[in-house]
């Protein structure tokens, strides 16, 4: 899967299995509902849906790998019976749950540690031909935003996140197999994930497909004078038009009519 070749950005909607999640835990935590959810997000135009059995948010504490695997094997399993072309994408740093989630027929890990919390993930993702997502965070979701600070938080992410994709191209990860995620709000102050925003294209040229992963996150409630997640999906699509412009391939979105809309008018306007 080499999204550098791909032309039309590509919109992943998340699914959260969980009961903590920062948007929306607890709407999705039984299957049926999950696998109801997860096919809407295929109707208004989603390419690719994340599944996950543990919440990053901040302040959130570890979920053992049973657990994760008990919450996400039937909801892939029931999203692929359902079609076998949804393209779906397991959202563990555990290489154990992506295993069993591979297994049960998703293609892609997005790992939010990047390799660091568990080393046989990259041999995984080789061993399986299997695109990875890999995210910068500063801390851990139990302690990243106690106190963020960096000297340059662009330049930074930039260089963790490519040597973090040269130790997976060591361990035999395909490098079109790689995606960079800069991790706006994990460990980020708001002028960090502004500044982030404002030069995605340090990421995008690269030479790996970049992800966005802006979807209803707090400082742009902070900005709009919003409180409630949900009312941020404006502000989403500000941040996915953003990304665009800048040649980001994929954004993860809890909105996915309102973020396929404005990722495709930005598309053509930017053609």
């Amino acid at each position: 899967m080499n999204l550098n070749d791909m032309a039309r950005p590509m919109i992943m909607g998340i699914l959260n299995v969980t009961a903590d999640s920062f948007s929306d835990g607890g709407l999705y935590n039984d299957v049926d509902s999950a696998v109801s959810h997860g096919l809407e997000m295929i109707d208004e135009g989603a390419d690719i849906i994340d599944v996950g059995g543990e919440s990053t948010r901040p302040g959130s504490e570890r979920v053992a790998a049973d657990v994760q695997i008990s919450r996400i094997v039937p909801v892939i399993s029931g999203l692929k019976s359902r079609s076998d072309d949804i393209i779906i994408s397991v959202d563990t740093t555990l290489a154990g749950v992506a295993e069993a989630a591979l297994d049960a027929g998703a293609a892609i890990i997005n790992d939010v540690s990047a390799g660091r919390d568990d080393e046989n993930l990259f041999t995984l993702a080789a061993d399986r031909n299997a695109p990875i997502i890999l995210m910068h965070m500063q801390g851990t979701p139990a302690t990243m935003q106690d106190d963020p600070r960096y000297e340059n938080v662009v330049e930074e992410i930039r260089a963790f996140l490519l040597e973090r994709a040269g130790l997976a191209v060591a361990a035999g990860v395909a490098k079109d197999n790689i995606i960079l995620d800069p991790g706006i709000g994990f460990g980020k102050t708001r002028q960090h994930n502004l500044e982030i925003l404002a030069n995605l294209h340090r990421f995008t040229d690269a030479g790996y497909a970049v992800l966005l992963g802006a979807s209803r996150k707090r400082f742009m409630g902070s900005i709009c004078a919003v409180e409630n997640h949900g009312e941020l999906v404006g502000a989403t699509c500000a941040t996915t038009t953003l990304g665009v412009e800048a040649g980001v391939k994929i954004f993860r979105v809890h909105d996915v009519k309102e973020n396929r809309q404005a990722a495709d008018v930005a598309f053509a306007v930017n053609m």
